[in-house]
């Protein structure tokens, strides 16, 4: 008695097909022939059989139906063998799962999957590697965008044999393996494979005499100096996309991948698009109140100070941080006061101080050094 197609994926009935296919990929990988020992290959070959039956009828929505209403005698009296095959998608159960990486991974080899009955070589090629480069700005380079030029070592295709590898661009023949195919096919089961010449590595030509500026590789290392755009506002987690600016490959050529580190300043703390600062403030400004400069990347504004402003206070100038990468609003700068203690006195400034201080109720206790830098800490 044939066991139930649903049982044997490990699915209910009302599995979907997404499902069922995940099911059908995990056993197919599991109980491939080709994965086993040699001893267990017939056991394989009959499991692999089964599962892949189940799923020739429950990937089909016509087919699934049948069985579903009359089960196996309504499978067996309405299909053939081949009838249950035809038309289930074996070659999307592994999609977005890199079936060629899996394989790959169970047989040590490169593999490419071809479709039921379709035939031929296939055309893809790997790009380029990607490249990464990191620059180094200051923070005023950061704040308003600047056009760098770099040098960026690369590969690239040799000019003498093109890229070839064979002296003078000719010395080639077919790859008496592959006969030129660059592939290598192997068949197994519903399987049609195809692995990678290792002979002329998937090329299907071969060198017969090496290009002596590249010694046969096909690259050259080069040198590039290239212009890159750097936008207004990058940040340390700053990366920009030069495309086609990576290794060139058969494939073409790979991307070039910029990291930004922004140095440190002496003046501006940075956080986010907004900086901060520390604003040197004489005692009688803070005290009496009034206007001073404040610079800042942008440029040189006058900020009010109110009489009384205590030491720490901070200001916000609206708009004068960091602008946005992707043309956001500009960050804000705070500026935060910081009351300059007087290190030296004349005479007159020292009466005047001390008359203040004796107005204001102040004891003489201590030095007057002591007493300032108490009343403003």
């Amino acid at each position: 008695m044939k066991k139930d197609y649903y049982e044997i994926l490990g699915v209910t009935k009302t599995a979907s097909l997404a499902d069922i296919k995940k099911a059908y990929r995990s056993l197919a990988l599991k109980h491939h022939p080709d994965r086993v020992a040699v001893g267990e290959k017939k056991g394989a070959e009959e499991k692999f059989k089964e599962i892949s039956e189940a799923y020739g009828v429950l990937s089909d929505p016509q087919k699934r139906q049948t069985y579903d209403q009359f089960g196996h005698q309504g499978i067996d009296q309405n299909y053939t063998s081949e009838d249950i095959f035809r038309g289930a998608d074996f070659s999307s159960i592994f999609e977005g799962a890199g079936l060629g990486d899996i394989l790959g991974r169970m047989f040590g080899a490169e593999f490419d999957v071809f479709g039921g009955g379709g035939g031929g070589r296939s055309s893809r090629h790997s790009r380029g590697r990607d490249i990464q480069y990191e620059i180094e700005l200051p923070l005023e380079e950061a704040f308003s965008g600047v056009k760098k030029d770099i040098r960026v070592p690369r590969h690239e295709f040799c000019k003498q044999c093109n890229g070839t590898g064979a002296k003078n661009g000719t010395a080639l023949k077919t790859c008496p393996q592959c006969r030129g195919q660059g592939q290598v096919v192997m068949s197994s089961g519903f399987f049609r494979m195809a692995q990678t010449c290792g002979h002329c590595r998937g090329t299907g030509k071969v060198i017969t005499e090496q290009c002596p500026e590249c010694s046969g590789q096909g690259l050259k290392r080069v040198v590039r100096n290239i212009e890159v755009n750097i936008p207004a506002g990058v940040d340390n987690d700053s990366q920009l996309r030069v495309r086609g600016e990576g290794e060139i490959g058969q494939g073409g050529s790979g991307d070039l991948y910029l990291f930004i580190r922004v140095r440190e300043h002496d003046v501006y703390k940075r956080d986010g698009q907004d900086l901060y600062m520390d604003v040197p403030m004489s005692f009688t400004k803070t005290a009496l109140g009034g206007d001073i400069q404040v610079k800042t990347l942008k440029e040189t504004v006058e900020m009010k100070i109110p009489a009384g402003t205590q030491g720490g206070k901070m200001f916000r100038l609206k708009g004068q941080g960091m602008p946005g990468v992707h043309g956001q609003t500009p960050g804000d700068l705070y500026a935060r006061a910081m009351i300059e203690v007087p290190t030296s006195l004349n005479s007159r400034q020292r009466e005047l101080l001390e008359e203040f201080a004796k107005e204001s109720g102040e004891t003489t206790k201590g030095s007057f050094k002591d007493r300032i830098k108490k009343a403003f800490k």
